[in-house]
């Protein structure tokens, strides 16, 4: 089966592609190589074009024919996207829909979907379930919720079938250190937390120590990225096997804190490093996890990996690859 994966030079896609291929896919990565490295792709066919170019879209079905779609590329900085709404309105909400009307004229029916776990904002219960209410507090989360409202209506009009994957903290590295996270301009917490211990970083900030949680700082659902990978893999054949439309929570299942992946990286890595402990950020939640029993039930994918096996691969990979790619 022929898989155009866009955005599948960047993290989570390229360590999907990787899994594709082990299955056996045919896979072809389009990305605008803005931020990835080309080198994470690993010799797949590669083609560079933006999504939100009708021409070149157009192009690219044409030449590959895709019988299925696994979307990635978007823009991803819940910070940035409320100083540049504009570029997160159109990079991940009209380029979508420039993939889905390339869809429909190719007749390309099946889509896996990049969401997130951001469309639920701060949650009033724990542990987030697929039927949370949606409340986004980033023009992002806004725009992975569009995404998601997008799919189920070319499912109503142009029958195209869709499976939208709402991640929470995505982290680690490949098992065998292959491919990794590029941790250029990243504002996630366990690439900067290694930056501090490999001393790339003076130190690391906490925002927030006195919440209500068992060590005063803030939980959240850390996911390894291999189980990520697994789960689009799994996702795609729910699809092919014929079964409907739907979207799926990916976490663990269990809320880890801020300070256990301090903790973690201390023991691991057997380095030493600063931690400042500053005021807590606006629109941060106490805790969010989430409840992972649809996932299981209807397409048999569970997470594996804990939060030490991530802390490990994620420092054998930032160690080994200081300066990035």
């Amino acid at each position: 089966m022929k898989v155009l994966v866009t955005g599948g030079a960047g993290y989570i896609g390229s360590h999907t592609v990787r899994e594709l291929t082990g299955q056996g896919y045919e896979v072809v990565v389009v990305d605008t190589m803005q931020r990835p490295a080309l080198q994470a792709v690993l010799g797949v066919p590669f083609l560079q074009a933006d999504l939100t170019d009708e021409t070149q879209l157009e192009a690219i079905f044409s030449k590959v024919k895709p019988e299925a779609v696994i979307h990635f590329a978007a823009s991803k900085a819940p910070g940035e996207s409320m100083t540049e709404p504009s570029k997160y309105f159109r990079n991940n909400v009209y380029g979508t829909l420039v993939l889905l009307d390339t869809m429909v004229r190719h007749q390309t029916r099946h889509i896996i979907f990049s969401s997130s776990c951001s469309v639920f904002g701060t949650p009033k219960v724990l542990p987030v379930t697929e039927d949370t209410p949606f409340h986004p507090e980033s023009v992002y989360g806004e725009t992975k919720l569009m995404g998601e409202t997008l799919l189920r209506w070319f499912d109503t009009t142009r029958d195209i079938k869709s499976v939208a994957l709402r991640y929470f903290n995505a982290s680690g590295a490949s098992l065998d250190n292959a491919i990794g996270e590029d941790w250029d301009r990243t504002s996630n917490l366990i690439p900067l937390v290694m930056k501090a211990a490999l001393g790339k970083a003076a130190s690391i900030k906490v925002f927030g120590s006195d919440y209500p949680t068992r060590d005063g700082t803030a939980i959240r659902d850390y996911i390894h990225v291999v189980d990520l990978a697994i789960a689009h893999v799994k996702a795609l054949a729910y699809l092919v096997n014929g079964n409907p439309s739907t979207a799926f929570n990916l976490g663990t299942g269990v809320g880890r804190t801020v300070q256990e992946v301090v903790d973690a990286t201390r023991k691991v890595s057997g380095k030493d490093f600063r931690v400042e402990y500053v005021e807590r950020r606006p629109g941060d939640p106490i805790a969010i996890w989430t409840e992972t029993g649809k996932a299981l039930r209807e397409m048999d994918w569970t997470a594996h990996y804990d939060l030490e096996t991530i802390v490990h691969t994620a420092w054998t990979w930032h160690s080994t690859h200081p300066d990035g790619w």
